[in-house]
């Protein structure tokens, strides 16, 4: 699936959304992401630094009159920066009441993942794997699943929800 068919999907109604995943992908990872929390995917916009602000929060952008904070997940993930490119876009995320733009090198397609597609991580250092909740299998592989709620802690919800 292409960028263009995946932001032409048409509105899903919520029962509909259970059970679907957003299926991108970061430096050789692939990703999944719950497509409930996703508002859109849009191409990478102009970003405006911000000074004092985390390595990964890579600044703010203007989207359509709102002003949302934007995520590298390169540097979030912990993995080698790279160039944007024509394939880099951003997914719109909304949780709990704060708007955030994720940056990934691609995304390819939404995948339905029932409960038992997904498996529970292996008991490893959780500190490690903090942003994912699971691992998805498919015929093709595994997907690890990111865990929208503990992309930001607490506190720095609370910091941007102050500030956008």
């Amino acid at each position: 699936m292409t960028q263009t068919e995946v932001l032409n999907a048409q509105v899903i109604d919520d029962d509909s959304l259970r059970e679907k995943y957003l299926i991108f992908s970061v430096g050789d990872d692939v990703y999944g992401m719950e497509i409930r929390f996703i508002t859109e995917i849009i191409g990478i916009q102009p970003i405006t630094e911000l000074p004092e602000m985390p390595e990964y929060i890579k600044g703010i952008t203007n989207l359509r009159g709102k002003i949302i904070p934007v995520m590298d997940a390169r540097i979030r993930l912990k993995k080698e920066v790279s160039e944007y490119n024509d394939r880099t876009c951003i997914i719109v995320l909304d949780m709990d009441d704060i708007s955030l733009g994720l940056i990934v090198d691609s995304v390819s397609e939404v995948l339905n993942l029932r409960n038992e597609d997904i498996e529970p991580l292996p008991n490893m250092n959780k500190y490690a794997c903090r942003f994912i909740k699971g691992i998805g299998k498919t015929g093709d592989g595994v997907k690890l699943l990111i865990d929208c709620k503990k992309l930001l802690s607490d506190e720095e919800i609370e910091e941007l929800s102050s500030k956008f």
